[in-house]
């Protein structure tokens, strides 16, 4: 079993930035792609970014340009570094992780949610 421990969300002005982090814990013995999604009241859950155990990362048209995912792969962390922040952002924001065990079965694991509110 894997946690995902995510932190960083608040409330911040339009123009602000925030930076998310998620950190990963417990049999861990693979993490491949690990990324975010973000849910608005109302909507569905969509892909924010994404980045595999390599550095390849991929982003929703949304937030190309303002919003920067990266890992740490030795403390089985990402972060998202979102800035220029705008009131079509406001979500909360889940952490995702696609892991392997020892006998290559996959497994999906998903964060708490970390809500950002994007308000003047």
């Amino acid at each position: 079993q894997v946690q995902l421990v995510e932190s960083g969300g608040g409330s911040v002005q339009p123009g602000g930035s925030l930076r998310l982090s998620c950190a990963a814990s417990g049999s861990i013995f693979s993490i491949n792609t690990m990324g975010w999604y973000r849910q608005a009241p109302g909507k569905q859950r969509r892909l924010v970014a994404d980045v595999t155990s390599g550095g390849s990362t991929n982003y929703a048209e949304s937030v190309k340009g303002r919003f920067t995912i990266s890992r740490d792969n030795a403390k089985n962390t990402v972060y998202l570094q979102m800035n220029s922040l705008k009131p079509s952002d406001t979500a909360v924001y889940y952490c995702y992780a696609d892991t392997k065990d020892p006998f290559q079965q996959d497994y999906h694991y998903w964060g708490q949610g970390t809500q950002v509110t994007v308000s003047s």
